[in-house]
């Protein structure tokens, strides 16, 4: 009885450590990339384009969900980088000004997974307007 014991203790805690984590902290992958800012005037001509600075990027964790888990302000270069995610698929957004949507503003999104461990990826640029 006893073997049979430490068989379903040893069975029972290959189960729970085997399971896949789902998206989001505890890893030690990494999505980085940048917001470019494309500022126009009420003409809609360009007046100037830079790497925005103290922008907030925002990312979610998971397919279906529609909050985010966590955000980031960009550095001076426009960079912002998520550390620390386990493998699985992510979205990464910033709002731009938008004339025709509601609230005057749309969520500007990439979509990418991150598959394996030790993963660092790298993002395309987000353009957004002011």
């Amino acid at each position: 009885m006893k073997h049979y014991a430490i068989f379903s203790i040893f069975c029972l805690s290959g189960f729970l450590f085997s399971c896949n984590k789902a998206a989001g902290e505890g890893g030690n992958s990494s999505i980085s990339g940048k917001i470019y800012m494309i500022d126009k005037n009420t003409a809609g001509d360009t007046v100037s384009e830079y790497y925005a600075m103290d922008q907030d990027v925002y990312i979610i964790y998971g397919d279906g969900n529609k909050t985010y888990n966590d955000k980031f302000s960009t550095s001076l270069d426009g960079s912002y980088k998520f550390q620390f995610l386990t493998p699985g698929k992510y979205t990464i957004f910033a709002y731009s000004k938008c004339d025709t949507c509601l609230g005057g503003q749309e969520a500007i999104t990439k979509t990418v997974e991150i598959t394996g461990k030790k993963q660092d990826l790298s993002v395309e640029d987000l353009i957004i307007f002011e």
